[in-house]
């Protein structure tokens, strides 16, 4: 069964898609099958005619994406962890491809490669109850691919601290270091959403896409030197056993 749903809104101005990660059970956490699964969703909506945006979302209200996999991430050998990152890599670049905007809808967690992927959205909406953090190096590896995003976003100091320090951090802090442009109470949240969507639409189509693609090579200076160095990084961390040690303790822990 697929676990992500991506559905179209027919609009006068051109069609809407919203994806949607159907893993609320698990908190849309982020296994290789559907970080794939997720990638080829984005892949496919670029050929799509007619669209115009994109929201992504996550299933269950709790969590738009609550980081990757630790079951699967606990058993990784540095050539496996190699291949796991680099997909999760692919899933943020089908996004930052993509010839139009992606708004990421974060209600709830947005953890680790969670926050990653939200990184490379065009845009970010949160609800009040969102929770962000990139939590890696608690679990024995560091935060890389897309969080070298992060400095642009909020700057080099607090980018630092985030990654260093794993601490989680609440929506309004959010809000105010730049790693989300708006925040509403959850009710609110689509509706947020949806004049964000109107203002987009407003634009015309082709000069739009002209301005993401000119954004991305402003970004993209230095930055896949950047992420090339940080998934060396990844599969290094599994060269000891720090990773798989921290991460069974965190899964037994939940155990109890």
């Amino acid at each position: 069964m697929a676990q992500i749903v991506t559905t179209f809104e027919e609009r006068a101005e051109g069609r809407v898609a919203r994806v949607v990660i159907d893993n609320a059970a698990k908190l849309n956490v982020l296994n290789s099958a559907l970080s794939a699964e997720l990638e080829a969703a984005f892949r496919g909506l670029a050929g799509e005619a007619g669209l115009r945006a994109v929201v992504l979302a996550g299933a269950g209200g709790r969590a738009l994406i609550g980081g990757a996999d630790i079951r699967e991430m606990a058993g990784l050998t540095p050539v496996t962890a190699r291949a796991f990152i680099t997909q999760l890599h692919n899933v943020c670049g089908a996004i930052r491809a993509l010839p139009v905007p992606v708004i990421a809808r974060m209600q709830g967690y947005c953890l680790g490669g969670g926050l990653e992927v939200a990184a490379a959205c065009d845009m970010r909406i949160a609800s009040e109850d969102a929770v962000m953090g990139m939590p890696e190096v608690r679990v024995g590896i560091p935060s890389v691919i897309e969080a070298a995003l992060l400095p642009q976003l909020i700057g080099w100091g607090r980018t630092r601290r985030i990654l260093m320090t794993g601490e989680t951090f609440d929506a309004q802090k959010a809000l105010a270091w730049g790693m989300v442009e708006e925040v509403v109470p959850v009710a609110e949240l689509d509706s947020a959403i949806d004049r964000v969507l109107a203002d987009l639409l407003a634009g015309a189509p082709h000069a739009l896409a002209l301005q993401k693609r000119l954004i991305g090579e402003w970004e993209e200076r230095g930055m896949a030197g950047a992420i090339a160095a940080g998934i060396d990084a990844f599969a290094e961390a599994w060269t000891t056993p720090e990773p798989g040690a921290r991460m069974r303790h965190f899964l037994e822990s939940k155990r109890k």
